[in-house]
């Protein structure tokens, strides 16, 4: 059976998050993650677990983050936070808002990149 990991005691900050999202992480997911343009269905602001992801791939088990200045200080939270969500069989990939608002095409890049070697890695094709 397949679990999400789904936390319905952080939807409404989900919510929340998604009505003030970032100027970066909307330009991903308007350019790049909306409407399947990967192949994939990815997710806004989804909470699994104790946290709530960027943008999320259920499928690939693939999560995107896009992270601002605040997470020059977090980066030990940030380490602890992908390696429990990789125990529950998810992988993160991180941006920071400058690549995704100067560099999108490398951005894109990389995704489709990891894309392929999730799909490798759950045997998916």
């Amino acid at each position: 059976m397949h679990q999400n990991f789904y936390n319905k005691q952080l939807r409404s900050f989900a919510r929340g998050m998604r009505k003030d999202s970032t100027h970066s992480e909307i330009y991903l997911w308007t350019n790049i993650l909306k409407n399947k343009q990967t192949g994939y269905t990815f997710l806004r602001q989804r909470s699994i677990a104790n946290y709530i992801a960027d943008f999320m791939c259920r499928t690939l088990k693939l999560i995107i983050e896009v992270d601002g200045y605040s997470h020059n200080f977090k980066y030990e939270q940030d380490l602890e936070r992908d390696r429990k969500l990789l125990e529950l069989g998810y992988k993160t990939i991180r941006f920071h808002d400058d690549e995704v608002m100067h560099d999108l095409q490398n951005v894109e890049r990389t995704i489709m990149h990891e894309i392929n070697e999730r799909e490798k890695e759950l045997k998916l094709f």
